[in-house]
């Protein structure tokens, strides 16, 4: 196999990776686990030794918010493609000075508080959360405020 051929085709893996979207209709999949989760996880709160499930129930809340980030629009064009990777790297930098900033805001809450407050940092579903979270909030604002 020649050289010019294995670039070639790791090219096309990347095209396809890059490109991977799912259909429409996970998006209302995506929005009904997410929603059935964030029930599940409030009603958590009140069954006695259910601490087990909770790290099932991050999963699954972010299976929920990834389908509807991955899913197509209704009519996907190249600006909604662009509107998305923006959206995408909004969220990333957001998500960087959050992780940067958010264990100083702890610390200095608890210092106010007179609470001994460590500075802890925080677990991948809260990173991963924000991230989700944010990448759908900016892109669902940037397509209303491009209609």
């Amino acid at each position: 196999m020649s050289k010019q051929s294995i670039c070639e085709r790791e090219r096309s893996h990347l095209e396809k990776m890059n490109k991977f979207q799912l259909g429409n209709q996970f998006k209302k999949i995506g929005l009904i686990i997410a929603i059935g989760t964030f029930v599940l996880m409030i009603g958590r709160k009140y069954i006695e030794d259910s601490e087990w499930i909770r790290p099932i129930l991050h999963g699954i809340l972010l299976i929920g918010l990834l389908l509807i980030s991955l899913s197509k629009e209704k009519i996907e064009d190249e600006f909604i493609d662009s509107l998305r990777s923006q959206s995408y790297r909004l969220a990333f930098i957001m998500a960087i000075v959050y992780s940067l900033v958010q264990p100083l805001v702890n610390y200095g809450v608890g210092n106010l508080l007179n609470q001994n407050e460590e500075m802890k940092s925080f677990s991948y579903f809260q990173v991963l959360f924000f991230m989700l979270i944010v990448q759908l909030m900016f892109f669902w604002q940037l397509k209303r405020m491009n209609k």
